[in-house]
């Protein structure tokens, strides 16, 4: 059995009941303060909380999924009072609990959610180390649905609106084997073949982004030369089209779909990286210059973000983690930033902000920082204000 090593028996438990006859879990909440948002014309960034220890994964609405090593927590971000309640709890291998315990050593072995999809049906869909699991609505267990053989868990897990779900190879890659996008039909019970990129043609998938203006999906790959490509598939994978390739420039893993077109942050430690705009036309249009490479991107309301990495090169001296912002998809700025902590960055992952998939109609920024002095695993709340 391949589970012998990295099997994961997940349940979903119940929450006890409180007295009010309300079931609900919560953590305390903590003011963010150690870090204040430099201000824009027109509008701001106001700190709302903080969380230790937690990673936020997707939105759903005015939902916000996040995890805490193998445990699934959900919120009601627009609530008066933010409470997080359990959703589900991942049994892992007696080895990966352990590792999973301390900061550092889930740093070190990649523990935890990786990715996280919200289905209509009330369904989720996961990657894990090692697997994708998916939990049916109401259901009392994960169940444990396909297993990654090449690499260890894909980067994104993206719906349509018709509740298909694609995932696609994150892998090492070095012989340029043939690549797979995934799709599941069934709400994640099964997984076929959708497309493969034929030896080659590219080292792995980063990112597939569905665009309801396109009616759409964008999918992002990498890593040399022609291999960096911004393609458009179908929803249904029949036709795939590709747009953008054959820089470090269309080295993409972050795409952020607007009603006038894509925006879209390079990902290179090679040259300097950029914010760009394809519009609905195909025009494209540097927009900003980055400090480092940019693997992640959200947008709440009409205010769109880009969040830089710690990935020294010549290129990328940076030695903090950015977060980028616009309110207008055509002034940035750099509105916030973490020192990268001192532990190295080859075992213990690059310093980051990870910015949550799905739709947000909170009207709240969720940053979740790794490898960062003082914000190392933490989750932080900004509400986006309109001045």
């Amino acid at each position: 059995m391949f589970w012998q090593l990295a099997r994961f028996s997940l349940s979903r438990r119940k929450t006890e009941d409180s007295p009010s006859g309300t079931a609900h879990e919560h953590m305390a909440t903590h003011f963010v303060s150690e870090i204040s948002p430099d201000q824009q014309p027109g509008w701001s960034l106001i700190p709302v909380a903080s969380f230790p220890r937690l990673r936020a994964l997707a939105w759903h609405e005015a939902t916000l999924y996040a995890s805490r090593g193998y445990e699934l927590l959900r919120a009601q971000i627009d609530s008066p009072e933010i409470r997080w309640q359990q959703v589900a709890r991942c049994r892992a291998p007696g080895w990966r609990r352990l590792t999973s315990s301390s900061r550092l050593s889930s740093r070190l072995f990649r523990d935890g959610f990786h990715a996280l999809a919200v289905l209509s049906t009330g369904h989720l869909i996961a990657a894990v180390p090692n697997a994708i699991v998916t939990l049916p609505p109401g259901g009392s267990e994960f169940r444990i649905v396909h297993s990654v053989l090449r690499g260890t868990r894909p980067l994104h897990i993206t719906v349509t609106p018709d509740d298909r779900a694609f995932w696609g190879e994150y892998f090492d890659n070095p012989q340029r084997e043939q690549v797979h996008i995934y799709v599941s039909c069934d709400r994640g019970a099964t997984w076929d073949v959708a497309h493969t990129f034929p030896a080659g043609a590219i080292r792995h998938v980063h990112n597939i982004v569905h665009d309801p203006w396109g009616k759409c999906l964008w999918v992002l790959t990498g890593d040399e030369g022609a291999e960096c490509r911004i393609l458009r598939a179908s929803e249904d994978f029949r036709h795939v089209d590709c747009v953008l390739s054959g820089s470090q420039q269309t080295r993409s893993a972050a795409l952020i779909p607007t009603q006038e077109g894509v925006y879209f942050s390079s990902d290179t430690p090679s040259e300097r990286n950029h914010v760009y705009r394809l519009d609905r036309n195909g025009k494209v249009t540097e927009l900003a210059g980055l400090a480092s490479s940019s693997i992640y991107g959200c947008h709440v309301e009409q205010a769109i973000f880009f969040s830089t990495m710690v990935e020294p090169s010549q290129f990328n001296p940076e030695r903090t983690v950015g977060l980028y912002g616009s309110q207008n998809g055509q002034d940035w700025q750099r509105l916030l930033q973490w020192t990268k902590d001192r532990w190295p960055m080859g075992l213990f992952q690059y310093g980051n902000a990870l910015l949550p998939d799905g739709h947000n109609s909170s009207g709240v920024l969720a940053v979740s920082t790794i490898a960062t002095e003082g914000a190392d695993l933490q989750t932080s709340l900004w509400r986006v204000h309109t001045v």
